[in-house]
């Protein structure tokens, strides 16, 4: 027997554009800071003593960081305590947002997917890629399919052996 035959990528020869939406998580240091941390027994926030403690924070800390504020004790907090430490930080900081890390994740996946140049999958099937050891917010996947539907031919989600039919145009 000396048939020959051809090994061929059927994936590739479909035209098919995988995305892997892990590739716009940005890269960087992910760092949190405790409001407790700044107040007179974690409970009393006095202006005086709060606004030493921010002018003693380290910014080279927090160069290039991706910082969320949190406050993890049942405490009244002015607003104008968040303008402070905002303002101390927000010359070295990537982003500095309030709440916890998983809300961190989800505004700068917003950031990235809103800036993202998608115009290169328009009118082409694009796969986005299901399984990614990487964890991305929910809401990414959301926003990425507000993105990608009005341009695209057809969007999947999965693999390209096993995918979901998401839109076809």
């Amino acid at each position: 027997m000396s048939e020959e035959f051809e090994i061929r990528n059927k994936v590739a020869e479909s035209g098919l554009v995988n995305f892997d939406l892990s590739t716009l998580i940005p890269k960087g240091i992910r760092k949190g800071i405790d409001l407790k941390d700044f107040l007179f027994q974690e409970m009393i926030l006095k202006e005086k003593d709060f606004r030493e403690k921010v002018d003693a924070i380290n910014t080279e800390e927090y160069q290039d960081a991706y910082i969320y504020i949190y406050n993890s004790v049942d405490t009244i907090v002015p607003l104008w305590a968040y303008f402070v430490l905002t303002a101390k930080l927000t010359d070295v900081a990537k982003k500095i947002v309030f709440g916890n890390r998983e809300d961190l994740e989800v505004i700068i996946m917003h950031n990235a997917i809103q800036t993202y140049d998608f115009e290169d999958m328009r009118g082409k099937r694009v796969l986005v890629k299901g399984c990614t050891d990487k964890e991305i917010p929910e809401n990414a996947y959301i926003e990425l399919v507000e993105q990608l539907k009005p341009m695209v031919k057809s969007l999947m989600f999965g693999e390209a052996c096993s995918n979901v039919p998401i839109v076809k145009n």
